[in-house]
């Protein structure tokens, strides 16, 4: 928020980055937004007038990034679930099932159904989801204050999409969204500004042997990159050219 002078300017920006991925997402395509949890209740405003939200997603982990003293410290980020086409979007629930533990662990019968049977051992997860937070000395820790853990976005990519779909992250900070969707034989579009997560996503997806004069020290695979001199930004892309438009 530092280089913006008021709430209303930077909700301003982004309810313009918001109507482009609305406009370029495709009519059976799903739209996940994470942001910071005091500007959600914006974001839930103007979505809902353009999109479906599905599910109001809370993203727990085990302790606050700032241990507050004066207040209650944040232990979550609100996640917004959205389609497009309320009756037309991808779900693919069998790959993301979790244990039930009412069923599983529990073991306990329904004796409304005739005859009696045990209840299911796996289930749909729910609205809240627990994952640590990316620390220091991690095995996938990057050098990014925000980082996402692979194991949020492999939920969330798994459930919305297919493989050979596009994912596509305006905000690819450490290319976690990118590296997960290759990982799932998705094909993927990453933006970012900043040249050091550029080198630390390149450096992960195994695009380049170098940027800017820096050795990677990865094999160069056959991906490419793109820069947008006008808007200083990096578009990585595969090779085969998959995009977002319709």
């Amino acid at each position: 928020m530092d280089k913006w002078e008021t709430d209303e300017s930077y909700l301003t920006w982004c309810y313009n980055w918001l109507e482009l991925c609305i406009k370029k997402l495709k009519r059976n395509g799903s739209f996940y937004v994470m942001t910071s949890t005091q500007f959600m209740p914006y974001f839930d405003i103007f979505l809902r007038s353009k999109l479906t939200i599905l599910s109001h997603l809370v993203w727990y982990y085990d302790s606050s990034g700032v241990q507050a003293k004066k207040y209650y410290g944040s232990m979550y980020e609100p996640i917004l679930f959205c389609a497009k086409d309320a009756n037309n979007y991808i779900f693919n629930a069998q790959d993301i099932l979790v244990t039930a533990k009412t069923g599983a662990d529990r073991k306990l019968i329904d004796y409304r159904k005739n005859p009696p049977q045990a209840y299911n051992s796996e289930k749909v997860p729910g609205n809240v989801w627990e994952y640590p937070r990316v620390r220091y000395r991690m095995e996938e820790y990057e050098n990014h204050p925000t980082q996402k853990p692979i194991s949020l976005l492999e939920r969330i990519i798994k459930a919305s999409s297919l493989e050979n779909a596009v994912v596509l992250d305006t905000f690819s900070g450490t290319f976690t969204t990118s590296f997960v969707a290759k990982s799932l034989n998705r094909n993927s579009i990453g933006i970012e500004l900043q040249d050091e997560y550029v080198k630390i996503g390149l450096r992960r997806l195994g695009l380049a042997t170098e940027f800017n004069g820096v050795n990677l020290e990865k094999p160069l695979k056959t991906y490419q990159t793109e820069k947008n001199e006008s808007t200083n930004s990096f578009t990585l892309f595969e090779s085969n050219g998959a995009s977002v438009y319709e």
